[in-house]
């Protein structure tokens, strides 16, 4: 008798807990990196699935071969189930004469948690290709964040807290890292950190500079100039006389942006090891310290000789932006 009355009385707390919490919402599926597409066939073989293509699956810019932005998974709508609704990325094509909100609509959690869903609704293929025209961009920094979100969620859950205080104490802020990652090196104004398996690494470098005062602190020439400076002096090669460097066999990629009310000059190319044949991608921001005295350069790159490089690269990546200044009591 015990035994039933407690049992109701778990079941009353818990439907009590839901009513006043709401459902809880399952984990997404899907791998990162992947899109799920939720289009019909006729549109998917037409003209604008064509631009879907281009724009989701182009070619990953600043890799040393070709791969997908994302990989691409198509759906039907008439097969659009619930095992489908919980997928981490999808982009859902409505196209409807009787549409009522034309445009394009960004939606997180929608049925799955950490999700982002983008719905397209226009009345005709025609329309729905000339919003993702004019929206196509906003759409890939959607699911760029997201994904990037997620990393930063599974770094913050599983970090390696011995790390953050060493690196604050000598620049006055750091990305978090998840376990796995090691101290390789320390100075007075610069940090090696990195995850090492037996074929690949994913490091992460900040470092320090003055101010120089000149108009053109942040660009490429001079990023790329401190940045040489740096790394001859603290990353070397696996030989005597070898040291990391930036490739100049490649076109540069520069952008300023601004992520949680921090600005950043964002650098993209090659590395390579001078005198030697190691290479791989890199990405750095590159901030005024809060005092305006320093550059501070976080810099993320992969070596990974026998795999594709793209999901090391934005894993790598995404924990730049889990960076944090220190706060007072720290």
């Amino acid at each position: 008798m015990k035994r039933i009355v407690f049992a109701l009385v778990l079941t009353a707390v818990c439907l009590a807990s839901c009513k006043s919490t709401g459902s809880v919402l399952p984990n997404v599926s899907g791998k990162a990196g992947e899109v799920m597409v939720v289009i019909d066939k006729s549109a998917w073989d037409s003209e604008l699935g064509v631009a879907v293509r281009e724009l989701l699956a182009c070619d990953c810019p600043w890799l040393p071969q070709k791969e997908p932005l994302y990989s691409l998974v198509n759906v039907p709508p008439s097969g659009f189930a619930d095992l489908f609704k919980i997928h981490r990325n999808i982009v859902w094509f409505n196209i409807d004469p009787q549409v009522q909100e034309h445009g394009m609509e960004l939606r997180s959690d929608l049925w799955a948690h950490p999700q982002c869903v983008i719905r397209i609704n226009a009345a005709t293929a025609e329309e729905a290709r000339e919003i993702l025209s004019q929206k196509g961009a906003t759409l890939v920094e959607a699911i760029e964040q997201a994904e990037r979100d997620r990393v930063v969620a599974n770094t913050l859950r599983y970090e390696n807290r011995e790390l953050y205080p060493q690196v604050v104490e000598i620049m006055g802020g750091s990305p978090h890292f998840p376990s796995g990652y090691k101290l390789k090196k320390k100075t007075s104004d610069f940090v090696w950190i990195a995850d090492e398996k037996q074929y690949t690494m994913q490091g992460i470098l900040i470092y320090k500079y003055p101010v120089g005062g000149g108009s053109d602190e942040f660009s490429w020439e001079k990023i790329v100039e401190h940045r040489n400076a740096a790394m001859k002096a603290n990353v070397p090669g696996m030989f005597d006389g070898t040291y990391m460097t930036t490739s100049e066999f490649t076109v540069p990629m520069l952008r300023y942006a601004s992520y949680k009310g921090r600005k950043f000059a964002e650098a993209r190319g090659l590395w390579e090891v001078h005198d030697d044949y190691m290479g791989g991608p890199f990405v750095s921001h590159s901030f005024y310290t809060p005092d305006g005295k320093y550059i501070l350069v976080t810099e993320a790159f992969v070596y990974a000789p026998k795999y594709d490089k793209r999901q090391y690269l934005r894993q790598v990546e995404s924990i730049l932006y889990s960076f944090e200044w220190k706060k007072d009591g720290e």
